[in-house]
């Protein structure tokens, strides 16, 4: 089992987030990924960096940890022509240790430039033309492509990394857990759902199986649990509202009933080890390998002793 850390790119600066890119691999950390949005979650979050950037400079100054985008939505906001550029750019600085996860976005962040916001069918449509767009650009030469949604047109990406990046495709649900299988290198999710391993697998899918997985430390149980339901409550709402709301505003309505102790039942919070534990257990046991741990508590610095000094230990034994 590797395990990984969420750069939240919503709650920190971009300065702020390679620091902690930085912070990670020396605490011990096998891997980062950073979300890639256009606007935050709730007004609680007050930054938004460009995610490609942030990991080119994340590659700067690390040397061993890998180096993700959790994840990058590959059409309406960006063409998948630029997902295939800056995806081998990145990897090209990165030496190597950069996977692109792909995922079919939320309104939030696609809705800004104007393009509409199609249905989750036609999205997971859009999101196979776009990866293989993006897999038919990483193979060298002028491409064109025409799909039902997108289009290329003598299109080439010069500088490709040896080996390529490897495509993680985000899973809310079976049709995309099998859409992971049939064209991903690997699956990620947010839950720990055994039901999107076997979608994944039953459709053919051999690869990594990567999870975020929701903690919170802090000094006491309470202070992490306010703590993540400040930076967090956006996440209780599931994945039909998560994809449909356009703006912080929006998010701040829908969950104005949520409390602490909403987020308690789902976050490991506070100082005890065993609950953290019991969290991560969750994706364990579901098959998921490759776990990338949250922290919404209100001191990143005290978060990354906490693993260094005790859960990351305690992890690596289950």
């Amino acid at each position: 089992m590797r395990l990984g850390y969420k750069l939240i790119a919503e709650a920190y600066s971009p300065t702020e987030i390679v620091d902690q890119a930085v912070r990670a691999e020396q605490a011990g950390f096998d891997f980062v990924e950073v979300s890639d949005h256009f606007h935050p979650w709730v007004p609680e979050h007050e930054h938004s960096g460009f995610a490609f950037s942030m990991l080119a400079a994340a590659a700067a100054r690390t040397s061993r940890i890998e180096l993700a985008t959790g994840v990058t939505c590959p059409f309406i906001r960006y063409h998948p022509a630029i997902v295939a550029q800056a995806a081998a750019t990145t990897a090209l600085l990165a030496g190597g240790r950069f996977m692109l996860g792909l995922g079919a976005g939320e309104r939030l962040n696609e809705h800004v430039v104007g393009q509409g916001w199609p249905a989750v069918a036609q999205r997971h449509e859009m999101l196979r033309e776009a990866i293989e767009i993006i897999r038919l650009l990483w193979s060298g030469g002028y491409q064109s492509y025409e799909g039902k949604h997108l289009r290329l047109e003598d299109a080439r990406v010069f500088d490709l990394p040896d080996p390529l990046p490897r495509i993680a495709v985000a899973a809310g649900g079976p049709a995309a857990a099998r859409l992971a299988g049939e064209v991903g290198d690997a699956l990620f999710t947010t839950e720990p759902r055994a039901d999107l391993v076997t979608e994944y697998r039953k459709a053919g899918g051999q690869g990594p199986r990567y999870a975020e997985v929701p903690l919170a430390w802090a000094p006491s149980a309470e202070e992490a649990a306010e703590s993540a339901r400040r930076l967090f409550r956006f996440g209780v709402t599931g994945w039909k509202v998560q994809a449909e709301l356009p703006n912080p505003v929006n998010f701040d309505a829908a969950t104005k009933l949520v409390t602490a102790d909403h987020l308690a039942e789902q976050f490991g919070c506070g100082p005890d080890v065993e609950r953290h534990v019991e969290v991560a257990k969750q994706f364990v046991d579901a098959d998921y390998d490759n776990l990338a741990l949250i922290n919404a508590g209100p001191d990143p610095d005290g978060f990354f002793d906490f693993f260094e000094k005790e859960l990351g230990p305690a992890l690596r034994q289950i």
